[in-house]
């Protein structure tokens, strides 16, 4: 293989210490994820005239949701057995290991719970969620860029990276050869989805037009991204190796029916079926939150 060029890559994914404590790039992602997410909710609440409360309880159950969600998928989605043999390890969140579809699960389930309790839509959620959830993954890809993990397979591109600080790097790449850094091709895919998804909402305001129509396109744009992107990932456990398709793309392939049908339902109906009542029941949105807050 003939290498023109590559990336040498040794960053600390340590940003700094205080103490014994470690404060790494990769849970700085994670913190730029949610404020930016409150960032944006911020917006849409004052946007829409939503009483501010709602942007407290929405950040709640979708911050300890992803999480949770994220943790447990993990667990058994990768290596069940063991977590099931040591279920307190589950709790050792500090140790790594976060899964995103796990992630997309909790949020899911969070959300419902958000809507159910502020009388909101189900669909208003999940149309606005793809927006933090889109820029926010790519937060997250590039704490990986900094761990040094979840990279592809060897490439004899110009861009290749050599993860000199990974242990497994070698064994992953036996020749020493660069890898795909898969984690800039997964940020990069997850931006132009939010670059879209922000068009919908402020250029075309689909989201009160079309119910649905952002939910289904952040899903596909996420998940069909992670989709084929692990055609050049290197397998995260050993029975992947074994399998047809990796058990990410297993995982992706639900979300991404998911996002088709929520695309066909929101335009099977009537742009004007959902503005003709637009401001009917934005006001009996409001009243139920500001009975709810009483």
């Amino acid at each position: 293989m003939n290498i023109v060029l590559s990336v040498v890559w040794d960053v600390n994914p340590n940003l700094f210490s205080i103490g014994g404590f470690d404060v790494r790039w990769y849970g700085l992602s994670w913190a730029l994820a949610f404020a930016l997410g409150m960032v944006f909710f911020a917006n849409f609440v004052k946007r829409e005239g939503l009483p501010p409360k709602t942007l407290d309880s929405i950040i709640w159950y979708g911050a300890l949701a992803t999480i949770i969600g994220a943790r447990l998928g993990h667990c058994l989605f990768y290596n069940p057995a063991y977590y099931l043999a040591h279920p307190l390890e589950i709790l050792y969140i500090r140790e790594g290991g976060l899964a995103s579809h796990g992630a997309a699960v909790g949020l899911l389930v969070g959300l419902w719970l958000f809507s159910r309790r502020r009388k909101l839509p189900y669909v208003w959620s999940l149309d606005r969620i793809m927006v933090p959830v889109t820029v926010g993954g790519a937060m997250v890809r590039l704490g990986n860029l900094m761990n040094s993990e979840i990279y592809g397979r060897p490439t004899g591109r110009a861009w290749g990276f050599e993860f000199v600080r990974d242990n497994h790097w070698f064994v992953n790449s036996p020749q020493g050869f660069p890898v795909h850094p898969t984690q800039i091709y997964e940020a990069a895919c997850y931006l132009l989805t939010f670059v879209v998804l922000i068009w919908l909402y402020y250029g075309r305001d689909e989201a009160r037009r079309r119910p649905g129509v952002m939910f289904g396109v952040g899903l596909i744009g996420v998940f069909l991204t992670r989709f084929f992107i692990e055609f050049v990932k290197i397998p995260q456990v050993e029975f992947e190796e074994q399998m047809t398709l990796m058990m990410g793309q297993w995982l992706s392939i639900p979300f991404i029916l998911l996002g088709v049908f929520m695309i066909v339902w929101a335009y099977r109906r009537r742009p004007e079926d959902s503005m003709k009542h637009k401001q009917v029941k934005k006001e009996e949105i409001v009243a139920n939150i500001r009975s709810k807050n009483k």
